[in-house]
This record gives structure tokens, C-alpha cells and sequence, in this order.
């Protein structure tokens, strides 16, 4: 039996659609649920081992996509949702009655991620989101108690055959974005 890491990638990575339009993400309340809406598609959607994120009971992972601020919009009881944590660089905006992270936003001006909001596709019935495309933070899930270090290698080797590269930390290129945005803000390197 296949290693489980989140329910939405177990089975296999379903393409996303071209022209995505965005859809409604739903919170998990069964009355007077929280809802986001989301226009266009999500960059970057992977899977997070960080200690941070929202994820599913039972799940390894979270699976995590960023779109842009001037993107989502809270569309439903917004009096609902809380900031997590106002410590963290993410701030994790979860609804009050059900617990799920509807959006997390940086509002630290200065951060290289700043006007990016990190959304969780899995809350929405609409088709066509961009699929994940690595994995993050993978030596985390030790962290959060989700694996024992024994496992790690077979945890790897799922999240290789589902063609999510596993990283401990962010994607090369992501990395480089950081790098880049630090680099100039430093003046170390030039537009």
C-alpha cells in the first residue's frame, strides 16, 4: 500500500485547466461557512511539510499555491476568520469555527513574497487549479510528529514517483526569487 500524504495528490496529479477562470474556496462549517474567492489560478502549488500550514486530519502534507492579493476576496462571513499566529511572516487567516486556514497573506512590505496570498485549492469543488509541482519543507513532517525519521526515505521515494521533487526548503526557483529580491534590495546586484 502506498504511502499517504494528503488526500488530494494519493491518487495521482490531475493536470490543471489552461484558461482557469479561479472558483470559491469553502471553509469546512457545515452552517455559515467562510468563502474566498479566487480569480485566475494558482503559481507555485506544492506540497508543505512546514509546521505551519493548514492540513487535512490524517494528511503528511499540506498542498499550498500562492495567487496574488488583488486576487482573492472574502465573499462570505468574514467575521469568522482570525489571524493564527501575527508573529509569523504568513499570516494564516483560519476560520473560528471549523479551524481550516482560508488564506495566508504577508504583510511585511520588505519580503520578497509581499502581495502573494498562500491558498489551499482542496477547499474548492472547481476543476481546473494548477497542479502541484514539488515538495517543500519536506524533513518538517519529522517536526510536526506527522513521520518518524525512518520513514523519510519511502516518503521521498512516493513523493518522487508522484513527480513532486522533494526539497527542505523551497523550490530552486523560488529560491532564487528570494535571492534576487535580496540581492537588490542590498545593491548588490543591479536591475
Amino acid at each position: 500500500m502506498a504511502i499517504k500524504l494528503h488526500p488530494s495528490i494519493d491518487k495521482g496529479l490531475k493536470p490543471g485547466a489552461k484558461k482557469f477562470k479561479g472558483g470559491t474556496l469553502t471553509c469546512h462549517c457545515a452552517t455559515e461557512p467562510v468563502t474566498v474567492s479566487i480569480k485566475g489560478n494558482v503559481a507555485h502549488n506544492h506540497a508543505c511539510g512546514c509546521t505551519r500550514c493548514w492540513k487535512p486530519a490524517g494528511a503528511k502534507f499540506s498542498v499550498v499555491g500562492v495567487v496574488g492579493k488583488e486576487n482573492l476576496s472574502v465573499t462570505a462571513n468574514e467575521q469568522k476568520l482570525h489571524v493564527v499566529d501575527s508573529s509569523a511572516t504568513i499570516q494564516r487567516h483560519a476560520c473560528s469555527g471549523c479551524g481550516v486556514h482560508m488564506y495566508g497573506r504577508i504583510e511585511n512590505t520588505g519580503h520578497p513574497f509581499y502581495g502573494l496570498d498562500f491558498v489551499h485549492v482542496e477547499l474548492s469543488k472547481d476543476k481546473g487549479w494548477a497542479k502541484p509541482e514539488f515538495a517543500a519543507f519536506v524533513s518538517s513532517i519529522i517536526e510536526s510528529g506527522s513521520a518518524r525519521p525512518r520513514e523519510m526515505t519511502k516518503i521521498r521515494d512516493r513523493l518522487k514517483k508522484l513527480r513532486l521533487t522533494p526539497y527542505d526548503c523551497l523550490s530552486p526557483p523560488l529560491m532564487d526569487a528570494i535571492a534576487t529580491h535580496v540581492a537588490k534590495t542590498k545593491g548588490t546586484l543591479k536591475a
